[in-house]
C-alpha cells in the first residue's frame, strides 16, 4: 500500500526524478529484497550488489559526468535514499557509499585523484567507508586519538576505528586522524587510503570483527585497525593538514539530511503496512481499523509523518540552493529521527503481538529505526548544536 504523502508527491520532484524512483524501486525488488535473509545472516551484502546499482547509473548520481557520475543533484540521491526504505532494505549503506564518500572526494580531492577514485565508486568496482568514530570518542570527533604522523612522503597511520559501516565490504576509506595531536581539532586531518579486500593485501590495515547489531543485520559494521598503515601524503584531502574538522562539519549536514530523508520514508511506510494490517484484522466483530482508538492513533501518526514531508522537502529545496544551514541540519536529524523511532512504535502497538515478530516489517522496522537517534551525531548532540543558535 503506498503512502498517501510521499517523496513522489514532493514540490521538488519532476519527471526525471520519478523515472530514478521507479529504476530504483524496480532494482531493490529484484536484486535486494529476495536476498534480505541472506545478507542478514552473513552479516553483510554480496559486493555484487553495488556492481548492479552502478550499472544502472545510480549509485553516484550526484557526482559529476566527468568523474563517471550522473551530474544530478542531492535530489536524485533522495529519491534513491527514500525508495531503499519503502523497499524495507536495511544491509545497503548507500547513504555512505553514495551520499557521503563520493563528496568528501568530490570536494576536497584533486583532479588527477577524483578521475582516478570517483568512477570506481560510481560503477560499484569500489564500496566507499568514512572512520570517524572510535571506541573512546562517539560523537566527540575533536578529540579522535588516530595518529597520522609523516614519514618522508607517506603517512604512517595507527589507531582504532569502530562503528564503520561498510567497513567489511569497502575497497576505500576516509580516514579521520591527528597529524598534529598537540593541535586538538585543529590538528586533524582526512587521508584516503585504498585497502585491498584480500587479508594481508593492505599492510598496516586490518579488518575487525562485524559488529552483532540490534537491527540492520544485513549492512556491514566493523571495526577497523591500523597499525602502521603506510599511506601517500598526496592521499590527504585538502591542500594543508589540520582542515579535517571544518571539512567534517562542512559535509556533516548533509549526512545529517540523509537521516532525515530516511525518517521520513520510514514513517511514510510504518504508517501505510499498518493502515493496511488494521483493514485486514478482524476484532470484536469488525476490522482492528474499525476501533475509534486505532483510527485515532494512525491519525497522528499520519499527520507526523505529513509534518515530517513538508519539513524535509524544504530541507532538500534549501540544500539544492545552497541555503540549507547547519542548525537546519541538525534540527532535520533530531527532530525526524525521534518521530522516526515514535511513529514506528505506536504501528507496532497496534500489530499486537505480531509487531513483535520480525516476519512482519513494522518488527524489523522498529529493530533499525533506534540507530537513527545515534549515528551521524547523537540526537542530544544536535540539540547542543541548535541551542548555541538561540
Amino acid at each position: 500500500m503506498a503512502p498517501k504523502t510521499s517523496a513522489r508527491t514532493a514540490r521538488w520532484m519532476d519527471d526525471e526524478l520519478s523515472a530514478v524512483a521507479d529504476l530504483a524501486r524496480h532494482f531493490f525488488a529484484k536484486e535486494v529484497t529476495p536476498n534480505q535473509g541472506k545478507y542478514a545472516k552473513q552479516g553483510f551484502p554480496d559486493k555484487s550488489v553495488y556492481r548492479a546499482l552502478g550499472d544502472l547509473g545510480l549509485a553516484s548520481m550526484s557526482i559529476p559526468t566527468e568523474y563517471g557520475g550522473g551530474g544530478g543533484t542531492f535530489a536524485h540521491d533522495a529519491v534513491l535514499f527514500h525508495e531503499q526504505v519503502m523497499a524495507g532494505d536495511h544491509a545497503l549503506q548507500l547513504g555512505v557509499h553514495s551520499g557521503i564518500v563520493p563528496h568528501y572526494l568530490n570536494a576536497y580531492a584533486s583532479h588527477e585523484q577524483k578521475l582516478d577514485w570517483l568512477p570506481k565508486l560510481a560503477s560499484g568496482e569500489w564500496v566507499g567507508a568514512i572512520a570517524m568514530t572510535e571506541p573512546g570518542t562517539g560523537s566527540d570527533l575533536q578529540n579522535i586519538a588516530t595518529k597520522a604522523i609523516r614519514d618522508g612522503d607517506e603517512y604512517v597511520i595507527s589507531g582504532s576505528k569502530t562503528f564503520i559501516s561498510n567497513g567489511h565490504n569497502c575497497d576505500v576509506v576516509i580516514i579521520a586522524a591527528k597529524t598534529d595531536p598537540s593541535l586538538g581539532a585543529r590538528g586533524v586531518s582526512l587521508i584516503v587510503a585504498e585497502v585491498g579486500q584480500k587479508d594481508g593485501a593492505t599492510p598496516g590495515f586490518e579488518r575487525g570483527r562485524i559488529l552483532d547489531k540490534v537491527g540492520q543485520k544485513g549492512q556491514d559494521t566493523t571495526e577497523l585497525n591500523f597499525d602502521g598503515l603506510r599511506v601517500p601524503v598526496a592521499n590527504l584531502l585538502g591542500e594543508v593538514e589540520g582542515r579535517g574538522f571544518i571539512q567534517l562539519m562542512e559535509q556533516l549536514r548533509t549526512e545529517r539530511l540523509i537521516c532525515g530523508v530516511a525518517a521520513v520514508a520510514a514513517m511514510e511506510r510504518a504508517v501505510a503496512i499498518t493502515v493496511e494490517y488494521t483493514k485486514s484484522r478482524t476484532m470484536f466483530g469488525g476490522t482492528l481499523f474499525d476501533l475509534q482508538n486505532t483510527r485515532f492513533e494512525l491519525a497522528e501518526c499520519a499527520t507526523l509523518a505529513a509534518v515530517g514531508r513538508t519539513f524535509i522537502d524544504d530541507c532538500i529545496a534549501s540544500h539544492l540552493n545552497g541555503e540549507l544551514d547547519a542548525t537546519t541540519a541538525a534540527m532535520a536529524k533530531y527532530w525526524l529521527t525521534d518521530q522516526q523511532c515514535a511513529v514506528i512504535d505506536r504501528c507496532v502497538q497496534l500489530h499486537g503481538g505480531y509487531g513483535y515478530v520480525l516476519e512482519y516489517p513494522i518488527a524489523q522496522m522498529y529493530a533499525d529505526a533506534r540507530i537513527q537517534r545515534i549515528y551521524a551525531g547523537s540526537n542530544e548532540v544536535m540539540k547542543d548544536l541548535i541551542s548555541r543558535t538561540l
